[in-house]
């Protein structure tokens, strides 16, 4: 019994897609250990000073944070509507989705048709995830634009400023988590060219995100 190419597929996928696991797990620990070698961590604490800053003169600042925060929900809302359109796209192919052909030719792969289905239908679910992560950060852009004009009320009413910065910085996670969808649907859209395209892929973008996610500085 040889090696068949469809075989690749059951070796370079896991092993992509391990990687990039593994690679967002360790993040997550920096992130949560230590957080000011990250991106991401510094981020978030500069968003708590911004908040703090927001709320000390909520009549000189309110217009400001106003307009900063409807920038990022428009910003949310691009990737949203970016993501449920390439969802409708991509449930279109799946039907249509077929084997043999040219295009079966330059495939060194799993080719057939419940394959071709199988890699469409993991982009799908890419981009239908990365809609619903960007839902929910509008959600929280949203409750955040309310409350940074509200002045913090007494002990046990109101809200604090420290209720605002988590709102904040859900938002802003709920915007990144989006974001890392659409940036795992690259290597799932390669592995439609098969797997080895799809491997690589997932190589160079650990590399590259190592570079945008760790804090030099």
């Amino acid at each position: 019994m040889g090696f068949e190419k469809h075989d690749l597929d059951f070796a370079l996928v896991p092993a992509g897609l391990l990687l990039l696991s593994s690679y967002h797990a360790w993040l997550l620990y920096r992130i949560k250990r230590h957080p000011t070698t990250t991106v991401i961590g510094l981020n978030a604490l500069n968003r708590e000073i911004w908040v703090d800053t927001m709320m000390a003169d909520g009549i000189k600042n309110g217009v400001l944070a106003v307009q900063t925060l409807r920038n990022n929900i428009m910003a949310s809302t691009l990737l949203a509507s970016t993501a449920i359109t390439l969802s409708s796209i991509i449930g279109m192919l799946i039907g249509s989705s077929g084997s043999g052909g040219a295009a079966a030719a330059i495939i060194y792969g799993d080719d057939s048709r419940m394959g071709v289905s199988v890699k469409y239908f993991a982009i799908l679910v890419c981009f239908l995830i990365a809609f619903l992560f960007n839902v929910q950060s509008i959600r929280y852009y949203s409750h955040v634009s309310f409350l940074i004009n509200v002045h913090p009320g007494k002990p046990g009413k109101g809200h604090s400023k420290c209720y605002v910065s988590q709102a904040l910085n859900r938002a802003s996670y709920f915007w990144s988590l989006g974001l890392r969808a659409f940036y795992f649907s690259f290597p799932l859209f390669l592995w439609t060219f098969g797997p080895i395209p799809m491997f690589l892929c997932c190589c160079i973008m650990i590399f590259t995100l190592y570079f945008l996610d760790i804090a030099t500085a």
